[in-house]
């Protein structure tokens, strides 16, 4: 039997199973769009830790976690006071990759230990709120603003900003520490590179062979346009086939999309994938102001439709969702019972940019 096999998993795994089979579960919203609420300035982002700080660092919403942590515990408790079962860290960017456009990739493992820790404090205190209630916290993992697939340089490509070993030593030190701060899940999000995700998995799985302990890991592919592919290339079905073996307790599609155009997509990966799905779409398509349209009832009647339909085991808000967004789509799903995963026949399923099944 293989030491994967065998690995214990951790304490949050049983107890996000009975949700996941007794109802509906709900994600939090955006935090990015909250963040932009409070009106934040270069001093605030600052704060006392980097106030002589050589480089701007106004937009490093991660870096709030430890110069502004009220801001992100309060945005976490609005959004369980919403009805969310589980929030997301504010940590999408926090890598050493990610954190290099700012000059602080030497901070990476304190800020997602301080991301992790806002989160758990408005977990700890929702429950403490409502005695028996069960709050959970997913440690975000973002994709990166460099790919493993293509080159940013038209003219050479053969040429990548990242190679596989850096993508994967950065994704191992954000696991790392999402893990020793005391994340329940693992969700790697926003997927528009397949490699770049694989590269994840990977990292993922080294770390918890390393701490002999499995997590639940979620997993988000973002769709870019009508054409139902990732920015890479890839199909739905042919993203699945190229994840599925790292067992993933869900996958799902968020961002880009809104709900409506995300249909299709969400029909198709609920088809083929045994395991369960989540969905969390953005707000509607980005107007001409870079806002976003869609009210807490437009949103709340897509997420409704996908639940009567039986397509969906988590519901939320991506870009420009807030908490009534995510109050609304609490209310509308609420005792519509979950998706049932089906049993997939075994056989040959392949990918590349389009899936191969023999």
């Amino acid at each position: 039997m293989s030491a994967a096999a065998t690995m214990p998993e951790s304490a949050s795994f049983s107890a996000l199973r009975e949700l996941f089979a007794r109802r509906i579960a709900v994600l939090d919203g955006a935090m990015g769009s909250m963040v932009q609420t409070y009106n934040l300035t270069e001093a605030d982002f600052r704060g006392t830790q980097f106030a002589d700080y050589p480089h701007d660092l106004k937009g490093n919403n991660d870096l709030l976690c430890l110069t502004k942590p009220a801001v992100i515990e309060e945005i976490h408790a609005a959004y369980f006071a919403a009805g969310a079962d589980i929030v997301e860290t504010n940590s999408f960017s926090a890598t050493t990759i990610g954190m290099a456009d700012y000059h602080l990739e030497a901070i990476v493992t304190e800020l997602n230990h301080a991301a992790v820790a806002c989160a758990l404090r408005a977990a700890r205190a929702a429950e403490a709120a409502t005695p028996g209630r069960r709050c959970f916290v997913a440690g975000a993992i973002g994709p990166l603003n460099r790919t493993l697939s293509m080159s940013p340089d038209v003219n050479r490509p053969d040429f990548r900003a990242v190679t596989w070993a850096g993508v994967v030593e950065a994704y191992t030190q954000q696991t790392r520490a999402l893990i020793d701060a005391g994340v329940d899940i693992l969700l790697v999000e926003t997927i528009f590179d397949t490699l770049n995700s694989k590269a994840a998995l990977f990292a993922i799985e080294g770390v918890f062979e390393e701490k002999k302990i499995r997590l639940p890991v979620m997993i988000s592919v973002t769709i870019t346009d009508a054409s139902g592919r990732t920015l890479s290339g890839q199909t739905t079905e042919a993203f699945y086939n190229s994840i599925r073996h790292a067992k993933p307790f869900s996958v799902g599609i968020n961002c880009a999309l809104g709900g409506r155009a995300m249909r299709p997509y969400i029909e198709e990966l609920s088809r083929i994938a045994d395991c369960y799905i989540t969905c969390y779409p953005n707000a509607g398509l980005p107007n001409a102001f870079g806002g976003y349209d869609e009210s807490p009832a437009d949103m709340a009647e897509i997420q409704r439709e996908f639940a009567t339909a039986g397509l969906v085991n988590m519901v939320g808000g991506c870009c420009g969702s807030t908490p009534p967004h995510i109050g609304a789509i609490a209310d509308a799903v609420r005792g519509l019972p979950p998706r049932k995963p089906p049993v997939i026949p075994t056989a040959l399923r392949l990918s590349g940019l389009e899936p191969l099944t023999a």
